[in-house]
């Protein structure tokens, strides 16, 4: 038995920014594009997400939500040059990795070693690279995905099977891996939008509706998840 950990560093692009120019710091600051260009936000910090600006959005809508803001072109180069040096703190910890973007890898540890590992990953990755990482820490992939996004920002978090009543079954459907918008839509006419709502359905009416996906949607929500890690030296961006 091994537990899952999935480290995300948190608004990774802003607080690479952040920390190499104290100017910005506690300013609102937004990556992907300067005033009159066009183009979409690639991330933003937290200080800019309190007016509303999310990922994905327009630069122009993000300067209308919050034209006071520090607006910066991506600069990618300097980003991966950061994430590996994340990625090598976290082999330091675990030679069980799965880069699943440019800021966030999955780890394997030890069963019952989780909530120690993380704290080290953060202890290090703060002392030595002064950014914030929020950890989630569980026995699959799901779960520490749904914990690191619960923990955020700069937070861990620990879901054990037991906890899957308590702490996801109240969440939107949106949480599982592929429910999207459409798929959400579609539970809903279902009267289906928690969680919880969505584990208590019958796992045969859901293959009625949706097929194989129906399965893995029956078993997503109870808290399953049979994917493996799969290595890769490479984080994809």
């Amino acid at each position: 038995m091994r537990d899952i950990l999935l480290g995300d560093l948190d608004a990774f692009f802003a607080a690479v920014e952040q920390r190499d120019h104290p100017e910005y710091r506690g300013r609102p600051v937004i990556v992907g594009g300067r005033p009159g260009e066009r183009g979409v936000v690639s991330t933003c910090s937290y200080e800019a997400r309190v007016f509303g600006v999310r990922s994905a959005m327009p630069v122009t809508t993000a300067v209308r939500l919050c034209p006071q803001a520090v607006f910066l072109p991506v600069n990618m180069t300097r980003y991966r040059e950061v994430s590996a040096r994340v990625l090598a703190i976290y082999e330091r910890f675990t030679p069980e990795l799965e880069p699943a973007s440019i800021d966030e890898v999955y780890l394997a540890v030890p069963a019952g070693q989780g909530k120690e590992v993380a704290a080290g990953i953060r202890r290090t990755i703060r002392g030595e690279l002064s950014l914030p990482v929020t950890v989630g820490v569980a026995a699959n992939k799901l779960l520490a995905k749904i914990a690191c996004e619960l923990a955020k920002p700069d937070g861990m978090m620990e879901i054990r099977p037991e906890d899957v009543p308590r702490v996801v079954w109240p969440l939107p459907v949106k949480v599982l891996p592929g429910v999207g918008p459409r798929t959400e839509e579609r539970l809903h006419r279902m009267a289906i939008h928690t969680v919880g709502q969505l584990a208590a359905y019958p796992e045969r009416l859901l293959v009625s509706s949706f097929g194989k996906f129906g399965t893995l949607l029956h078993e997503h929500a109870g808290g399953i998840d049979h994917r493996p890690l799969t290595t890769s030296r490479e984080p994809v961006s």
